[in-house]
């Protein structure tokens, strides 16, 4: 609901009546199916298009969707990245991680930018699942992939403005992640920034879920109301399976990011 009428602070209603779920909502939950089911993503990539034809989408997916072809389409937006998170959840070791991301990512993106994105949203879940602290995973994303986490959110706030590239997208969702408190202070942490706000709150959301260990009940019930039957019993299954939830007493240990 803020992705056209921009919050620039984090105090705001969190969830209203005018609330609906997005494609950044529609193609994760394909991805999920994908792995549940072992559909072809690009399958399931037009198949839940044609079955929530009017959620957002972006042009060049838009007619992507509709083509009798299944070709990528060169793109380097960012609607790769915000549809990437089961990867990082369902793999269990980085080099699959992202192989599986880029092969999820380069079915419809792939510009160097466009796959660069999609690891490393599925890297930054996977190593924060595994108890890597927000300093080594921001390291880690730093070196792999080279981008700029020098600028903090108040930095950024007052100019940041619609960007739906990747490299315009990524950076500014992982640093509401590193600057969150928790789960719900992740979010807020992106809306508050403007811009696109759904796919800011999306990617930085599923990392905050892999590095607090769960999305709060209130909020969990919130959006499984949104969500028709069929996304949230997809939503539901894919996280008993895949999402191990962490106590929010329990240490964060584990396995520190691998070298670049």
């Amino acid at each position: 609901m803020y992705e056209w009428h921009n919050h620039r602070t984090k105090e705001f209603e969190l969830f209203s009546p005018q609330c609906f779920f997005t494609d950044d909502s529609v193609l994760t939950i394909a991805l999920a199916d994908s792995i549940l089911t072992s559909t072809p993503y690009v399958d399931n990539l037009r198949r839940f298009y044609h079955l929530y034809p009017d959620r957002g989408y972006g042009g060049g997916f838009h007619q992507w969707a509709r083509h009798p072809s299944a070709k990528p389409y060169n793109s380097w937006g960012n609607g790769a990245a915000m549809r990437i998170s089961p990867i990082g959840f369902a793999y269990d070791d980085l080099p699959t991680v992202l192989e599986k991301a880029r092969e999820a990512t380069e079915i419809t993106h792939n510009h160097p930018e466009g796959i660069k994105g999609g690891q490393a949203i599925a890297a930054a879940i996977f190593l924060a699942r595994n108890g890597t602290s927000k300093a080594e995973i921001q390291r880690f994303i730093e070196d792999r992939f080279q981008y700029d986490f020098r600028r903090s959110i108040d930095d950024l706030r007052p100019t940041f403005r619609f960007d739906e590239s990747s490299q315009g997208t990524v950076p500014p969702a992982l640093l509401a992640f590193y600057e969150s408190v928790d789960y719900e202070d992740a979010i807020r942490t992106a809306i508050s920034l403007g811009g696109d706000s759904d796919t800011l709150a999306c990617i930085t959301g599923g990392v905050a879920q892999a590095f607090y260990g769960s999305v709060p009940e209130a909020i969990q019930q919130k959006v499984y109301a949104i969500l028709d039957e069929r996304l949230g019993d997809i939503t539901r299954t894919f996280i008993n399976r895949y999402v191990r939830e962490l106590s929010p007493l329990s240490p964060r240990a584990g396995p520190a990011a691998p070298e670049s």
